[in-house]
C-alpha cells in the first residue's frame, strides 16, 4: 500500500482542481477582465438559469393559486424533468439537469410524505447550512474556501498564503459567502417555521439567483484584483501559525 500512496494525493488535489474549474468563479480565469455575458456562462447561461429558478417559481404560481401540496410539488418536478428530456434530445450535457431533477425530487418527495407544503423547502435549508459550515470551518482552520478554490483555478497551490493581499481577499470573500447564506437562513427559517409557505417560496426565488450573481461578480472582482497581481507585489512572510495546525 505505501508505494501507491505518492500518487493518492496528485489524484486527489486534481479531483479537487477540476472540481474547482466547475464552480462558478472557476469558469473564468482570476486574472481575466468581467463581462456580463461571461458571468452569465459562469451561472450556466440562460438554460441553467431558466432551469435554476422555473422549478421555484412553478412551486409558487401554482401554491399561489390551487393551495394544494401535490400539484405545486408535482408540476415543478415535471417540469425538471423536461429539462433533462430536452438536453437528452440535443444531445447536450444532461448531468446539470438531473441533479435539479433529484433535487426537486427529494424536495417533493418529503414535503408529500409529511402532508407540508413548506417541507418543500427543508432540503434548500440543509444546503445552505452545510455551505456555511464549510466556509466557517475553512476560515476557523485558516483556509478561506475562495483562496483555496482560486488557488486551484490557478494552479498556484498553497502559495497564495504567503501574500498578505490574497489572503486578505480571500478573508473578505469567504466572509461574503458566509453572510449569504446566513440571510438566507436567517430570513428563510422564520417564515418555515411560521408556515408562510407563499411568503418562503417568493423569498427564496429573491435570495437565490439574483443574490448568488451579484456576490459571484463581487468575488470575481476581489479574487481579480489580487491573483492578477505579480507574486512580488505585496508578498511576505506567511503568518505564524499554531504548531497543531
Amino acid at each position: 500500500m505505501s508505494d501507491r500512496a505518492p500518487d493518492a494525493e496528485p489524484d486527489l488535489r486534481e479531483a479537487f482542481a477540476a472540481a474547482a474549474k466547475r464552480s462558478g468563479l472557476g469558469r473564468v480565469a482570476p486574472g481575466e477582465t468581467p463581462t456580463s455575458s461571461a458571468l452569465l456562462a459562469a451561472m450556466g447561461g440562460v438554460r441553467g438559469i431558466v432551469e435554476s429558478v422555473l422549478p421555484g417559481l412553478g412551486f409558487l404560481v401554482v401554491y399561489a393559486i390551487t393551495r394544494e401540496l401535490v400539484p405545486s410539488v408535482l408540476i415543478p418536478l415535471g417540469i425538471a424533468v423536461v429539462f433533462v428530456v430536452v438536453r437528452l434530445v440535443a444531445r447536450q450535457p444532461w448531468t446539470s439537469a438531473v441533479a435539479g431533477v433529484l433535487g426537486v425530487g427529494i424536495s417533493a418527495g418529503l414535503a408529500l410524505i409529511t402532508g407540508r407544503p413548506e417541507d418543500n423547502f427543508v432540503p434548500g435549508f440543509l444546503i445552505n447550512a452545510g455551505f456555511l459550515l464549510a466556509l466557517l470551518v475553512s476560515l476557523a482552520v485558516r483556509w478561506p474556501l475562495i483562496g483555496v478554490i482560486a488557488s486551484l483555478v490557478t494552479g498556484e497551490g498553497s502559495s497564495w498564503r504567503s501574500d498578505r493581499a490574497k489572503v486578505r481577499v480571500a478573508l473578505i470573500a469567504t466572509l461574503l459567502w458566509c453572510g449569504l447564506f446566513a440571510v438566507r437562513l436567517g430570513v428563510e427559517l422564520p417564515l418555515y417555521f411560521a408556515g408562510e409557505t407563499a411568503a418562503l417560496a417568493t423569498t427564496k426565488l429573491v435570495l437565490g439567483v439574483p443574490f448568488y450573481a451579484a456576490l459571484l461578480w463581487v468575488t470575481w472582482l476581489l479574487v481579480r484584483a489580487a491573483w492578477s497581481r505579480g507574486p512580488a507585489d505585496g508578498a511576505s512572510e506567511p503568518e505564524s501559525e499554531p504548531a497543531s495546525q
